[in-house]
């Protein structure tokens, strides 16, 4: 497994500097994704400054932009990155695709099998292997003239992944897609009895071997040899967990575990707006179920009993938020990152 440092909104010269330090601290790659501000930009910022990290968008939003331009940008990225870079699509959700990128949404699922496909045909062009010609349910491209044609490179091979978290994307996910982002708040429990069998039933649908999907799993890892130490951090899980506990569709992530009832609680803090409460509602017993914490030396053997044979790149979801506290700490992730990669 690999370790990736997940981030999110900086300016490019914030980026490149980080990016340096990420790479001499001996993480894999950095995860970029799409809130407030795209990705592309920032990656080839990064990837300029530390060329030997993978990259990847985890997640940049699909529905907002036609499969052209994402595999244009991809293709570009993967150019100039020696092909260390993985594109991450997601669909967000409809109040966002409707009423913020003004496009268009339903149905989610088939909507992004069709788009996955649209990219992947793309690519394929770009390559040379077949002439662009896909005409799907929602998205139909068939023109590529020579002179639109992009740069040749033989870095082209380019995975195309995708978030997915309930079991129809995760089907759809299996038969499509080269990777699957996890959700951030999940359960071992979660992958072995609802995402991984959903990904094996969509997969035998196309005649694929289920092996094939990577997962890619953002992780909150709460790192620290005191408690004292891990406060701060241990707030902002909390915090993180109860946020993404609240929507209803996350419900069934505590009813499996057995904490029933806890996700409409969390929800009646979240439209409250009682960010304490919604912290304080997130046990001892939750954390243990979804987040990683203990000591420093404790945490690769955690990840590594959590996620060993499971997951191609473990996602660090809170690295960030630790290093913006503690600069001296992006040295010790580093040292989790060599001890995973190479247990």
């Amino acid at each position: 497994m690999k370790i990736d440092l997940m981030v999110g909104s900086s300016r490019w010269a914030d980026t490149a500097t980080l990016a340096r330090e990420v790479e001499a601290a001996g993480l894999s790659g950095m995860v970029f994704t799409e809130t407030g501000q795209t990705p592309w930009l920032s990656i080839a910022a990064a990837a300029t400054a530390a060329p030997s990290l993978t990259y990847s968008t985890g997640i940049a939003v699909a529905f907002g932009m036609s499969p052209m331009v994402a595999a244009s940008l991809a293709w570009e990225l993967a150019d100039n990155t020696g092909g260390r870079f993985r594109l991450g699509l997601g669909s967000q959700v409809r109040a966002h695709v409707e009423r913020r990128y003004g496009a268009e949404f339903d149905p989610p699922v088939g909507r992004m099998r069709d788009y996955i496909q649209a990219v992947k045909a793309t690519l394929a062009a770009f390559r040379g292997d077949a002439d662009l010609a896909h005409d799907g349910p929602h998205y139909k491209l068939s023109l590529l003239p020579d002179q639109w044609r992009p740069l040749n490179h033989g870095n082209g091979d380019i995975k195309v992944d995708v978030s997915a978290v309930g079991p129809a994307m995760c089907k759809m996910a299996g038969a499509v897609a080269d990777g699957i982002h996890v959700h951030p708040v999940h359960s071992v429990h979660y992958l072995n009895t609802r995402l991984l069998p959903s990904v094996a039933v969509g997969a035998a649908a196309v005649g694929r071997d289920p092996s094939e999907v990577d997962l890619l799993i953002p992780s909150i890892i709460v790192p620290g040899d005191t408690p004292e130490e891990r406060a701060d951090l241990l707030m902002l899980a909390r915090t993180r967990i109860g946020f993404y506990g609240a929507t209803k569709n996350y419900a069934y992530q505590f009813d499996d575990l057995g904490f029933d009832g806890v996700s409409a609680e969390l929800n009646r803090h979240l439209k409250a707006g009682d960010s304490t409460a919604l912290a304080a509602t997130i046990t001892d017993e939750m954390l243990d179920a979804f987040a990683i914490v203990g000591r420093w030396d404790e945490i690769a053997d955690r990840i590594i009993d959590r996620y060993g044979g499971v997951a191609e790149r473990i996602i660090s979801y809170l690295a960030d938020e630790d290093v913006k506290r503690r600069p001296d700490n992006l040295a010790r992730w580093g040292e989790i990152a060599a001890a995973v990669r190479t247990a």
